[in-house]
């Protein structure tokens, strides 16, 4: 159960800088555009007469603050991208550089190539200078120009690189596996007692992070996504029994299979990593979908990465660069269980296989995401000039608030088989309960 000490967000001293922002104290709606270390977000904004409001269990808001704790002329930025790519990196980096240079006065901003392997020398990775020049179109482009990688780095030795190279803020851009390092780096200062803040801004198109809302790249990948769906439809459509299958990402939650299937409304069938399925048997998903197809003549399916996993088997054991449990492919697999399947029932099927994964995810920020990562990058300049550390920006209830990332990184985000999303889901494919155990 969460409690109050878990949501106290840790600052690195007293701020006696004056913030340069020119905004108001105190208008005439009794409000300031300062936003004051005491103002907080409710955990669970939503009551009834019958449960009492825990004003304790919130939030603190994210914002500017009016006094600082580092001086604008003499501090050193960083910003580091993370992990897998996702839509709306380079927003996030032009937009923290422009919110230090333009808006802070912050003059030495760095980008850290090629992911936490740029903060440690032994991979001859230097850092880039950023200038107003080197970040004005990157927003137009996809990845992040910074390069990026996974796998984790001795967190005495990127505190090394920070404090010989006299960084005072780190930017961490990643999903969970990123944050996990951005926290051990935030202890080890912690441990040696530097002033150096590090503040996350999540990143992950799984939308799988907790205490954040919706992350950015999610709604690009969707748009993407929608499109492969619209096209899969077709296939499927152009041949007698055509069945389209398409892969998606979503190693731990189904919310990018579940929300492309709501885009696109011509999905008829969505596996997802939370609700285990059966493949045989009366309600199995296989003689489902082979009454469907001998109802309708053809059948879209959306199949998250990660689901069906117990079924494909264990494989070969291990874990990635990040420390991620390696997934067996439930896509050729699935495929070719169900052609088996239509085989044996001596039923004539039109296969066709999509696997756009990395596709999706390394397209330009659409319009939501661009504005969602402008919000996010402002929001964590805010509170890396504060002095606020070891901490993550979070939405929550479409308000940007400050998320110890230790409160964060504890566990994954995921849907939930109650929820209205997955009854939607449900609605719209006419998919049968039973064959989902």
């Amino acid at each position: 159960m969460l409690t109050p000490n878990e949501l106290v967000v840790r600052c690195l001293g007293q701020r006696t800088v004056d913030s340069p922002l020119k905004l108001s104290t105190m208008r005439d709606d009794g409000i300031g555009d300062f936003v004051p270390d005491d103002a907080r977000m409710l955990f669970r904004p939503d009551f009834s007469p019958r449960d009492p409001i825990r004003a304790d269990l919130s939030f603190e808001k994210a914002g500017p603050r009016q006094q600082l704790f580092f001086d604008p002329g003499h501090t050193t930025a960083a910003i580091v991208t993370c992990g897998g790519l996702c839509p709306g990196l380079n927003n996030v980096i032009r937009s923290v550089f422009f919110q230090l240079h333009h808006n802070y006065g912050v003059r030495n901003v760095v980008g850290i190539r090629y992911g936490y392997r740029g903060l440690n020398p032994v991979h001859g990775v230097p850092p880039v200078r950023l200038t107003p020049e080197f970040v004005e179109s990157i927003h137009k482009l996809g990845g992040t120009v910074l390069g990026s990688s996974r796998g984790a780095e001795e967190p005495r030795g990127m505190v090394d690189f920070l404090e010989r190279e006299r960084i005072n803020i780190l930017f961490c851009v990643g999903g969970d596996g990123t944050q996990r390092g951005s926290h051990a780096i935030a202890e080890e200062v912690n441990r040696r007692g530097l002033t150096i803040a590090i503040v996350g801004i999540p990143k992950t198109i799984d939308n799988d992070l907790s205490y954040v809302w919706r992350s950015f790249g999610y709604y690009s990948a969707l748009d993407k996504a929608r499109e492969i769906l619209d096209g899969a439809h077709a296939e499927a459509k152009g041949v007698p029994n055509g069945i389209a299958l398409v892969k998606l990402m979503g190693r731990h939650a189904g919310f990018i299979a579940a929300g492309a299937t709501l885009a696109s409304q011509e999905v008829n069938f969505t596996l997802i990593p939370e609700i285990p399925f059966e493949l045989e048997g009366e309600y199995g998903f296989l003689p489902c979908l082979k009454r469907r197809i001998l109802n309708r003549g053809h059948a879209v399916i959306v199949v998250a990465e990660g689901a069906g996993q117990d079924l494909v088997g264990q494989g070969e054991a291990g874990t990635d660069a990040s420390g991620n449990v390696k997934l067996q492919d439930i896509g050729p697999f699935l495929r070719d269980k169900i052609l088996g399947y239509f085989a044996r029932e001596r039923i004539s099927a039109g296969m066709k296989y999509f696997d756009p994964s990395y596709v999706i995810r390394s397209v330009p920020a659409n319009t939501d995401d661009a504005l969602l990562c402008d919000r996010l990058a402002r929001n964590a300049v805010h509170a890396a000039m504060a002095g606020k550390t070891d901490v993550l920006m979070g939405l929550w209830y479409n308000t940007f608030i400050h998320v110890p990332i230790s409160l964060a990184i504890r566990e994954k985000k995921r849907l939930s088989p109650e929820s209205e999303v997955w009854m939607s889901v449900l609605a719209s494919t006419g998919q049968p309960v039973q064959f989902c155990r």
